[in-house]
């Protein structure tokens, strides 16, 4: 893994065929361009039934990667105000900008969130919405240090330590903080919303505070 500035770190992601990895509110992210989506399933031995997720610095980031009415989206951006940035992933339709790769097996869904990390916040930022997942072996536990992800994934680029901290000191959005717990994931049904994996969101605590349907 080759540690790198922040500036080279958008620069070579935006220029060429690259991952990325950095810490997020719940598990490190292993992250690449949405177009490039391909290169996280081949470094993860990933299975293409098992989609990536759409992470952005802001909702708004990600509202033109979905598709719905006017009162989905009311619905959608509820939930989203309230929970995110968060360890929530929202799975809803997916529109025509979103590419195949990111789901090949079902590309009418795609899964989005916001991380409530600061350092996570200032890459996203610069480099726009990336296709994600956490960085490991597919079928094995994520990793939750630089260290082993540098060891399991040494072509992977990230921050330096230095660039780290100071990105840390950021308080936009809560700073040095993973749960090691992944997030949430919930699936928009039509009528309501469907639990596919519970991570550090309960659902219950969405049900109580929307009052939003849980199948």
């Amino acid at each position: 893994m080759t540690q790198v500035s922040l500036d080279e770190l958008v620069t070579r992601l935006r220029s060429g065929e690259c991952l990325i990895s950095f810490p997020t509110d719940t598990v490190p992210a292993l992250a690449a361009r949405p177009d490039q989506a391909a290169l996280i399933f081949e470094a993860k031995q990933r299975s293409l039934d098992k989609p990536l997720i759409l992470m952005a610095a802001t909702i708004a980031d990600l509202w033109t990667y979905v598709t719905g009415s006017a009162e989905e989206r009311r619905i959608w951006q509820q939930v989203a105000d309230h929970y995110l940035p968060g360890a929530l992933t929202l799975v809803l339709p997916a529109s025509d900008r979103v590419p195949a790769g990111m789901n090949p097996k079902d590309p009418s869904t795609i899964g989005v969130r916001v991380p409530d990390r600061a350092v996570a916040h200032a890459i996203l930022s610069r480099t726009g919405p990336l296709a994600t997942t956490s960085a490991n072996r597919s079928g094995q536990s994520p990793l939750l240090t630089m260290e082993e992800i540098e060891q399991q994934f040494p072509q992977v680029l990230t921050l330096s330590n230095a660039e780290l901290e100071t990105l840390e000191g950021l308080q936009s959005v809560s700073p040095g903080i993973s749960s090691g717990v992944p997030s949430t994931v919930i699936q928009w049904t039509g009528a309501g919303w469907k639990l596919l994996r519970q991570g550090a969101v309960k659902m219950e605590t969405i049900t109580g505070n929307l009052g939003t349907t849980i199948q």
